[in-house]
């Protein structure tokens, strides 16, 4: 494995380069600002009158119409949600030439074949693995958050250099980039977010909240248990590993760990898993999706506001106001 850092970088192969923005929303606002920060030059590409459009404005960047941003610069950054990016594709393609460059923070689109790019323009992917508002603030404290490189078409014969440069300029390059193509990033994302991080996590928490609740335990004890304490475990996790949470868990949390994890999730959830995956890689998912957002997307909004009406959400709402340090301004001054 190799990971690409500031030693890495040994020329800007964006030097002199316009790069438009496309979306000002979590990861174009961090984008924008680093890469501004960075010495680059920024604009931003928005729906005039919208609230991007005015945060953008009032952070101090010229901002202007898709096709203008896209017609004035030479790196055109999709930013917005991917369900949006092949229309405002498909306006913008007139203004791209040859020898401009398109990045992605994702692949789907392009992977999916939800947009084909000119061939006389690189096609690469800088995709940093957290959110925004975390890519922003690392930057600012002299840090980094890593990211992945990949490139799908290159009319230049530099776009690898170009990724790299746009990556150092986010201040990726100080925490590692790894290689990686459009396939694999796109397919393990949404496998991660359907199987483990979103799907999978949501639905374990909602099943334990459930089984105590039935059982005649208060649903607030079922939320702290299940809900709550979860931050807690995940940030040992994230800072060292499982190893970490088995030291710093009691010795009787470890054992139950060991020994009833394997009951809950058997080698059936693999199988299912699989399943997943394989929705995925065939495009069954990215299909499915596609025509539910074409559709209006009636589905996706019934399904999400019964979620937001499960009990576990009602109860985690009032116990979360008592929560000064999670809770927002006025309600954590009252509290």
């Amino acid at each position: 494995m190799k990971l690409f850092t500031e030693a890495d970088v040994s020329r800007d192969a964006l030097q002199g380069k316009t790069i438009a923005v496309l979306g000002y929303g979590s990861q174009g606002k961090a984008h924008a600002q680093n890469l501004r920060d960075s010495g680059y030059e920024v604009i931003i590409g928005a729906r005039s009158g919208g609230p991007s459009a005015t945060d953008a404005a009032a952070s101090g960047f010229a901002v202007m119409s898709f096709n203008e941003a896209a017609k004035r610069a030479q790196v055109i950054c999709m930013l917005m949600p991917d369900m949006a990016q092949p229309q405002i594709f498909e306006d913008i393609r007139e203004n791209l030439e040859d020898g401009d460059v398109v990045l992605f923070a994702h692949g789907f689109n392009i992977h999916f074949g939800a947009i084909a790019a000119p061939e006389g323009v690189d096609v690469i992917m800088v995709a940093p693995k957290s959110p925004g508002d975390l890519v922003r603030r690392q930057y600012q404290q002299g840090r980094g958050v890593p990211c992945l490189r990949a490139v799908h078409q290159d009319a230049s014969g530099e776009a690898a250099e170009r990724a790299l440069s746009y990556a150092h300029g986010l201040g990726g390059t100080r925490a590692g980039v790894l290689d990686t193509t459009f396939a694999e990033e796109t397919e393990t994302d949404l496998f991660g977010e359907q199987a483990v991080l979103c799907g999978g996590a949501s639905q374990l928490v909602i099943h334990g909240f459930e089984t105590l609740v039935e059982a005649g335990y208060q649903p607030e004890a079922a939320y702290f248990e299940c809900l709550h304490e979860l931050k807690l475990i995940v940030d040992l996790m994230y800072e060292g590993g499982l190893d970490k949470m088995y030291e710093f868990i009691s010795d009787t949390a470890s054992y139950g760990d060991l020994v009833s994890g394997p009951r809950i999730l058997d080698d059936g959830v693999k199988d299912r898993m699989r399943e997943v995956l394989k929705d995925i890689q065939d495009g069954s998912f990215a299909r499915q999706w596609m025509a539910e957002y074409q559709s209006g997307s009636k589905n996706y909004q019934a399904m999400l506001a019964e979620r937001r009406a499960h009990p576990i959400e009602t109860t985690g709402r009032k116990l979360r106001d008592r929560m000064s340090w999670i809770a927002k301004p006025k309600k954590a001054k009252a509290a």
